[in-house]
């Protein structure tokens, strides 16, 4: 990637924002480069990588409506951001003259992006001795873990893959452990957690490496068709400053932002304003309606590359408004 390339991704976003009187903000992040490691033990691994990460915000020239899209790739020849600001331009249009709308429970459509900020905090705790140790919403009473226990509904399914198409991954873990294909959640039951090597000597179980993607299954419809199917609910293109409340259940709380919108008989109906939730991912993947067709994301705040579906849910928290756009 290029200078040249880099000011073109720059000039595809703003230009369009700009002969539509919208404001573009965002940045293109690419990176190439290697790990390697060699130990007195003989543990040697090298790998070269490759990734590009963008992101641009769009508001309406009053402020008063916002748009937001992402894109995280490893082959910058699927990426386009000319297609992508488009989105985030319909979006910030349609989001001015937001509706308040009573804070409650709500059938909701989280887009991909959305789920993942979420869906991150809650893998955190996919380790078997914060589990052992009760210090894990997958902690066990009495002692020990959940592994082979249903702790979501049936339709959720989680692997890890450091081969997988468009997110591939290093093959080793902060270790230097080999990473391999491992089912994490299987029809809403706990497959495998993370051992370390000193926890799985003291618990006199097999040392399991860190995954360094998760992948979600889902089915084959857009965000679009989840709208289409829905009655009444909201649909959220994106959380926020999300922050744990409650460890043991994985409680947190956060803000939608960059367009929220009212569902109503299969169709966007109007914007409303942002909402602050307070959910946990658990309960949530409880209350799955239907799984859309995976894509891959990345959450804000760091963590692992994701294919994550948009996801119909019913009975999500929000507890108040907020203001922001």
């Amino acid at each position: 990637i290029t200078p040249e390339y880099r000011a073109k991704v720059a000039a595809d976003s703003i230009g369009p924002c700009k002969s539509e009187n919208l404001i573009a903000a965002g940045y293109l992040e690419d990176t190439s480069g290697f790990v390697c490691f060699l130990n007195s033990k003989g543990n040697y691994g090298y790998q070269t990588a490759t990734s590009s990460d963008y992101t641009c915000t769009v508001r309406t020239a009053d402020g008063r409506g916002s748009g937001w899209v992402g894109d995280n790739v490893q082959d910058v020849a699927t990426f386009s951001a000319g297609d992508d600001v488009r989105i985030a331009m319909r979006k910030a249009a349609a989001s001015a003259d937001a509706q308040a709308l009573e804070p409650g429970k709500y059938t909701v459509i989280l887009e991909p992006a959305a789920a993942a900020g979420l869906i991150g905090f809650m893998m955190n705790f996919f380790d078997a001795r914060s589990a052992d140790e009760g210090r894990s919403f997958l902690s066990k009473a009495g002692g020990g873990n959940k592994t082979g226990e249903q702790v979501y509904g049936p339709e959720v399914n989680f692997f890890t893959d450091p081969s997988y198409p468009n997110a591939a991954v290093y093959p080793w873990d902060d270790e230097g452990m080999a990473r391999e294909r491992m089912q994490i959640v299987e029809n809403g039951k706990i497959s495998n957690l993370n051992y370390s090597r000193y926890w799985a000597e003291k618990q006199g179980k097999t040392a399991l490496a860190g995954p360094g993607n998760l992948i979600m299954t889902g089915g084959d419809k857009s965000t679009a068709d989840l709208v289409r199917t829905t009655q009444r609910g909201i649909l959220v293109t994106r959380t926020w400053y999300i922050r744990m409340v409650d460890p043991q259940t994985v409680l947190l709380t956060g803000l939608t932002r960059d367009g929220t919108f009212y569902i109503e008989d299969g169709q966007i109906k109007h914007p409303i304003k942002n909402f602050r939730f307070n959910e946990s991912p658990v309960i949530m993947l409880n209350n799955v309606e239907e799984l859309g067709r995976p894509v891959r994301v990345s959450a804000d705040e760091g963590g692992n590359v994701m294919y994550l579906p948009p996801m119909k849910l019913r009975d999500f928290t929000f507890t108040s408004l907020s203001d922001a756009v």
